[in-house]
């Protein structure tokens, strides 16, 4: 049997089909034929003229050069991301966005998505597809109800083969259709899973969209790409099992997850980088250093082990230095919270199922997710005036949020995490100031991590809360801070902006030229309001309320995801300053193991993490000594596997005149030293954060 002989079209799939034909014809036929006028405004202020209902963003980018319509793969119009082939309805502005973009990567994946979709429905005929999104950290998966069958390898080939073979090649066009509500629930009637969205998400008065590729009809917001022959180079990788809304007491799903790019030499070096981050998997890393684990009792929640916490409280104190030297107030609060609370600063509407709650005294409680309605507490305690003002309010607080089981993976989906939150209270004239220096530090903690990162400003968005003007101020403060950071190296996100301030997102980029959002730097406006904070102004006779604006930021985000970047950006070879494990005396012979304990106390009550190798006494005769700065090879290996920044050896001569050999692991030689002198070196280590310990991070 071919590969092919195993797919074939689902039986639903006509019904399906022909409720989209029915109205995609109709909204086709009914699109206006007034040929109105329209502008289209691009990015350099340049104008192009167009017509309403007929004008695409691709035939405005093709009429600009056929080289850029050919590189882009989506746009965005006033704001919004937009179909490449979806015409325009307004006078509108528009930017394209290439695959290499955040918003061109997204789209990317998740039309790439709905290929696999279209492939394992027609694979497993008697399958329900259920939700098909990218994947932040890359690529994309699809879930799928199977009642009676599990996916092995040969069936990721297959499908795999499939995609190329036959939906790529015939460059299945993605069309769009509006729908509603009683449309959808027609059009997906023989699967249980999309009901159970469209009931739930979409109201009797409210419309939703669809999507088709091929034979597939996929419940969507979009956008897509124009069709399926962008994706010209894909792998389907992986499966895993999973719950229906990440939830154990619901239907079992299969997960087939897959990876596309527009060249198989992308692929390539993708495949090539993933067996790099396999080895350096934080979770693997964890295992072999014996830094943490989980337990089954407490799923997300980390076990950090004695080496882990070192790490932990190290990154914690790097902070507090930083809040130190930039005027922070470290504060404590509480970690249980009458859900009053949550209710007035409008979590309880919207974040009520990821809280854990419980009944105390006949009253409900809940564990605290974050720390700004504590810390807007703590501004109402007391009377403000315009002199208190910037006020910095840091906390480490523990935080607890009940994500889906399903969700939880490693350090990077927990459940108890920490985070180096920030709050600043500030006048709205203060906004830039403040800024630029959260800017500032943020540049310089990630220079230290070896970070570079992009950084981008997201703007008002269509449902925004509070008053324009004062949008408009702060949004004018944060550019204003952005360009002095960096001049013109950021860019826009229009219409992205939460509803309750602008802010600017940050992106680093890890050893393996992978993504993550550690930092925030958000506008709150509405929150001083919830919590009807406001400081004394220099009118004293002033009788009107003036808020404070609050200024949420983190570098790090949360301390147990940043623990996992940073093992994976290293590959687990930790900079000397952050190293659980910064040095290994070990003696030459049994005779020198007094001395060799005596250094490792001498260099552990300076402040280091040192241990002494004694180990090798049973293998004395296998020793081959060869000089004073000759080590044992075992005893080094040993240390290089446990990832000791330096190994200090210790024989007769060192004994004579209280000196030690330092060398890294790889045998790069530092020198013979006096122990004083090798405190200070480590010191200067410390101090300057420095990364030349002869360690390969590469």
């Amino acid at each position: 049997m071919t590969a092919t002989s195993a797919f074939s079209e689902p039986e639903f799939a006509a019904h399906r089909i022909r409720v989209f034909e029915e109205i995609y014809a109709r909204q086709q036929k009914g699109v206006a034929e007034s040929k109105e006028a329209i502008t289209v405004t691009l990015p350099d202020g340049k104008t192009v003229p167009a017509i309403k209902g007929v004008t695409t963003p691709l035939m405005i980018a093709e009429s600009i050069a056929m080289s850029l319509a050919k590189s882009i793969v989506i746009a965005k119009v006033n704001g919004k991301l937009w179909d490449l082939t979806r015409p325009l309805e307004q006078d509108s502005t528009v930017e394209f966005f290439k695959f290499d973009s955040p918003e061109g990567r997204d789209v990317f994946w998740h039309s790439s998505a709905h290929v696999l979709g279209e492939a394992l429905e027609y694979r497993f005929n008697q399958g329900r597809l259920c939700i098909g999104p990218p994947i932040e950290s890359g690529g994309f998966y699809y879930d799928i109800a199977l009642p009676s069958q599990a996916i092995v390898p040969s069936d990721l080939q297959e499908i795999e083969k499939f995609i190329t073979d036959k939906i790529v090649k015939e460059k299945q066009p993605f069309q769009r259709v509006v729908l509603t509500k009683a449309e959808a629930l027609e059009m997906f009637k023989f699967n249980p899973f999309k009901l159970e969205i469209i009931n739930e998400k979409i109201s009797d008065d409210d419309v939703c969209t669809a999507y088709r590729c091929g034979p597939l009809i996929d419940l969507c917001r979009g956008p897509h790409l124009p069709h399926t022959g962008y994706v010209k180079a894909i792998r389907v990788h992986k499966n895993s099992s999973a719950y229906w809304k990440g939830k154990a007491d619901q239907p079992a799903l299969q997960r087939v997850y897959g990876i596309s790019f527009q060249s198989a030499k992308e692929l390539k070096e993708w495949e090539t980088i993933q067996k790099l981050a396999a080895d350096r998997d934080h979770r693997k890393i964890g295992r072999e250093q014996r830094l943490f684990f989980f337990n089954d009792l407490s799923p997300g929640s980390c076990f950090f082990l004695p080496h882990g916490t070192r790490i932990y409280n190290t990154l914690m104190e790097f902070i507090r230095n930083q809040y130190w030297k930039r005027g922070y107030q470290e504060v404590i609060t509480p970690n249980v919270y009458n859900v009053d609370l949550w209710k007035t600063s409008g979590h309880y509407e919207h974040y009520q199922e990821h809280m854990f709650s419980f009944q105390s005294d006949t009253k409900e409680f809940a564990m605290k997710p974050m720390n700004c309605p504590g810390h807007c507490i703590m501004f109402g305690h007391e009377t403000r005036s315009y002199r208190d003002l910037p006020l910095r309010m840091a906390d480490f607080g523990v935080l607890h949020r009940n994500e889906d089981s399903g969700a939880l993976s490693g350090l990077t989906r927990v459940r108890r995490f920490q985070q180096d939150d920030a709050h600043i209270f500030c006048r709205s004239d203060q906004i830039e100031t403040e800024v630029a220096g959260v800017l500032d530090m943020l540049k310089e903690c990630y220079g230290i991590f070896g970070f570079n990162f992009r950084l981008a400003l997201s703007t008002r968005p269509e449902k925004a809360m509070g008053d324009i003007a004062l949008w408009d101020e702060a949004e004018a403060a944060l550019q204003k801070a952005l360009e002095k950071f960096c001049g013109n190296d950021w860019k826009f996100n229009h219409g992205d902006g939460a509803f309750y301030g602008p802010k600017i997102d940050i992106e680093v980029t890890d050893a393996l030229k992978r993504h993550h959002q550690c930092a925030t730097i958000q506008l709150d406006f509405q929150l001083p309001i919830k919590f009807n904070l406001s400081y004394n102004t220099e009118d004293v006779d002033s009788k009107e309320v003036t808020r404070p604006v609050i200024i949420h930021r983190a570098i790090l985000g949360s301390v147990e995801r940043f623990i996992a970047i940073m093992a994976e950006h290293t590959g687990g070879n930790w900079p000397f300053w952050l190293s659980p494990r910064q040095a290994m005396v070990i003696p030459l012979a049994a005779a020198f193991n007094d001395y060799a304990s005596s250094v490792r106390n001498e260099l552990h009550a300076a402040g280091f993490f040192v241990d002494c190798d004694l180990s090798h006494l049973q293998y004395q005769k296998k020793i081959a000594l060869a000089s004073s700065s000759s080590g044992n090879a075992k005893a080094v290996k040993g240390a290089y596997v446990t990832r000791y920044n330096f190994i200090v050896v210790v024989g007769p001569k060192d004994v004579e005149n209280g000196t030690a050999d330092v060398r890294t692991p790889d045998s790069k030689q530092i020198g013979v030293m006096a122990i004083a002198d090798i405190i200070a070196y480590f010191r200067r280590m410390v101090s300057t954060y420095g990364v030349d310990d002869g360690n390969d991070r590469s």
